[in-house]
């Protein structure tokens, strides 16, 4: 009787370390969206030298290994050239992009989105100062972490709005600065 309790006690002990860790190490919750928003400086490739100003919002989700689909706004309304008074370009864009990993913190990413355009310019003819157009840019950027699961965003951004009033591009182009709040983060346990 006594071995046979030896017995089932060793049983006991050598199977303890299979079942030892109850909670994972580390938790990822919430879902892989990213929300953020930025001060947009653009030169509107109306005329020679034309800078505006604007804002800029966007939404990340991202697929898996750095793969990810981006929603970003764009409208570039502010700082108006004297001579350009009904100057305003507005942008609706998705597509994809990538994130690299982080080097020293810093996660570089590439973008290539299409979209709508649209544009209100001055005009001779009182009747047509406003359209819109096909839009397809190519981007890239790099976001720092700054806290938690909010990012620093800096984003450069080059659009081509196709046979812009002719057969010619609209080439508007840009910085934003800004920031990213991600919903997913990570919980160590303790």
């Amino acid at each position: 009787m006594r071995s046979k309790l030896v017995l089932a006690a060793l049983l006991s002990l050598f199977t303890l370390p299979a079942f030892s860790q109850v909670a994972p190490a580390v938790k990822i919750g919430g879902l892989p969206i990213g929300i953020g928003a930025g001060v947009s400086d653009y030169s509107i490739d109306y005329g020679f030298s034309r800078r505006m100003i604007g804002v800029s919002a966007w939404g990340d989700y991202n697929l898996f290994h750095g793969l990810g689909i981006e929603v970003e706004g764009t409208s570039i309304f502010a700082d108006r050239p004297a001579r350009l008074t009904r100057m305003k370009q507005e942008t609706i864009k998705g597509g994809g992009i990538y994130k690299y990993h982080p080097i020293f913190g810093i996660r570089p990413y590439a973008k290539g989105i299409f979209g709508i355009g649209s544009i209100d310019f001055p005009s001779d003819n009182p009747l047509y100062t406003h359209d819109t157009y096909t839009v397809y840019a190519f981007g890239g950027g790099a976001e720092y972490k700054a806290w938690k699961t909010l990012y620093v965003r800096g984003d450069y951004e080059y659009q081509f709005w196709k046979q812009y009033q002719g057969p010619n591009y609209l080439n508007p182009n840009g910085f934003t600065i800004g920031g990213t709040y991600y919903l997913r983060g990570i919980h160590r346990h303790s």
